[in-house]
């Protein structure tokens, strides 16, 4: 597809005709959510979606979140919509879309109006931006209600002087909403008269649902439901009569490093299946397998850059101070940062660390809270970890659109069959025609 048609295909096109043709120049809209459902990913589908129509963004990272953060999930949801939609000329789109983009970080986790101005003012003056759509991801709605309330009106001001549409997340808690809400409730719930648009995200086993609890002055906003992957925020399909939305292995993209033995069996299984595969490797790292290969820049490793004293508390051992393991181990974050679930093969040590290098991508994974689970060779068993300590489990299954697949070089026949045991029982149910 080209660039036009792949934007017609994006679900923000339904959203879009249900409020009325959008948020609007000098409007607000909140994306709201409990925290680990997806609110970012969402931001930056919105994001993508206006950079994708060459309309130019400002996106303000507040509090912990770093620059290289959120580049990463740019370039990771934009890689899968090129992947998806087989966009034309990708390369080209893809610089085009960055040249439009300014991601912008502050430590605080409350935006200040005129620090916005003289952000948005800098970037005028020495950049020649005018963005016509901000991005505020973190925003902190704790507080006086009226400091937060003149603090959004000021945003809204600024957003309204430079005609731009001003989107904000919003972090809700199960025990203030409940279960499925049909109206705005806390933390923003006090400040309807000056939100447009709020939009709810909700999980729902292995996807999220949005729904319109605001659409400007209408009394009830349209009844639109949209089911998303939690990762990615594709459309998910409806499984069958039951209506039960299931990912299809098609829908996939294996994360992984290419190196021989597990990475290599992990992406063979990938391409028997219609997976698409992506194996970050660098200048003078030879992968065994080749497909979907993205061979990352100093820049782009340095991301992923840990100090040597935070590996060895972390795993216990030290590791060669070679450049090039040093730029495995940067390699290692791209796997497993924009990934939802991380699978291992190899063996868990008594410290609860996985021996090798690739058992930094599980230390990565529990770092960042990812769901991890391990094949342990030795004990012939899938492990799971629930943030404290490893606990066996039968049968996991893979239900994230971007999933992590390393481990050890040395595959056992065993742990070869593990793996193809994973992925039969993870799709075979809902891709009966493979």
């Amino acid at each position: 597809m080209y660039r036009k048609e792949v934007n017609l295909q994006s679900p923000l096109r339904i959203l879009e005709a249900s409020m009325h043709g959008g948020l609007g120049k000098g409007n607000l809209g909140v994306v709201m959510s409990r925290a680990g459902v997806g609110k970012t990913a969402c931001l930056i589908q919105i994001a993508l979606d206006d950079l994708m129509r060459n309309r130019s963004v400002l996106h303000v990272a507040l509090g912990h979140q770093t620059i290289d953060h959120v580049h990463s999930w740019y370039d990771a949801l934009f890689d899968d919509m090129a992947l998806l939609n087989e966009l034309q000329d990708r390369e080209s789109v893809a610089t085009e879309v960055a040249n439009h983009r300014i991601i912008h970080a502050v430590p605080e986790q409350r935006l200040a109006a005129d620090e916005l101005q003289k952000t948005l003012s800098l970037y005028h003056d020495h950049l020649q931006f005018a963005p016509e759509a901000l991005i505020v991801d973190g925003f902190d709605w704790n507080g006086p209600a009226a400091d937060i309330s003149e603090n959004l009106g000021a945003l809204k001001d600024i957003a309204k002087r430079i005609d731009a549409e001003l989107w904000i997340s919003a972090q809700s808690h199960r025990e203030v909403t409940g279960s499925h809400p049909m109206e705005v409730t806390q933390p923003c719930v006090d400040y309807l008269n000056l939100l447009d648009v709020v939009i709810l995200l909700e999980p729902e086993e292995d996807h999220v649902s949005i729904r319109m609890l605001k659409d400007h002055d209408a009394d009830s906003p349209h009844d639109t439901v949209l089911q998303l992957q939690c990762d990615t925020m594709r459309l998910v399909a409806l499984n069958g009569d039951a209506g039960t939305p299931r990912i299809a292995a098609t829908a996939c993209t294996l994360l992984s490093g290419g190196a021989q033995g597990a990475e290599a069996a992990f992406g063979a299984l990938a391409e028997q299946w219609g997976m698409a595969e992506i194996n970050y490797s660098f200048d003078g790292h030879d992968p065994e397998r080749s497909r979907g290969i993205i061979r990352l820049s100093d820049a782009e490793l340095a991301r992923g850059a840990v100090v040597p004293s935070y590996i060895q508390s972390h795993m216990h051992r030290t590791y060669p101070q070679t450049l090039s393991f040093r730029r495995l181990l940067q390699s290692i974050w791209h796997q497993v940062n924009t990934a939802r679930q991380v699978f291992v093969v190899g063996v868990v040590n008594e410290d609860d660390t996985v021996k090798g290098g690739t058992g930094w991508a599980a230390e990565l994974a529990k770092h960042l809270h990812k769901e991890l689970f391990v094949y342990d060779q030795e004990r012939h068993q899938w492990l799971s970890w629930n943030n404290e300590s490893w606990t066996p489990i039968a049968e996991p299954r893979i239900t994230a659109a971007r999933f992590t697949g390393c481990g050890t070089q040395t595959l056992s026949d065993d742990g070869m069959a593990a793996l193809q045991s994973l992925f039969e029982r993870s799709f075979t149910a809902q891709d009966s025609s493979q």
